[in-house]
């Protein structure tokens, strides 16, 4: 699945992971390959994920909106 970490300067994330967890407005969740669509707003916190060698990597947001579709998980942050 593609995970997709964008802001209104950069792409800060792009590439295929096994899994994320974000964190959401009323809670952390975690998405997994044919997760159900989903758009939800984010706070500020750390997106994790795991990547496809198993290695795991972190992002720190201020907040932003998150749309998970066929496999593609889209982080906008603020």
């Amino acid at each position: 699945m593609t995970l997709k970490i964008i802001s209104a300067e950069s792409v800060l994330f792009e590439g295929e992971v096994k899994a994320a967890t974000l964190p959401g407005q009323m809670g952390e969740f975690t998405v997994l390959r044919n997760h159900a669509s989903l758009v939800a707003l984010l706070a500020k916190g750390q997106v994790r994920y795991r990547l496809t060698d198993d290695t795991e990597q972190e992002h720190e947001i201020p907040g932003g909106v998150a749309d998970i579709d066929n496999n593609i998980i889209s982080v906008c942050v603020y």
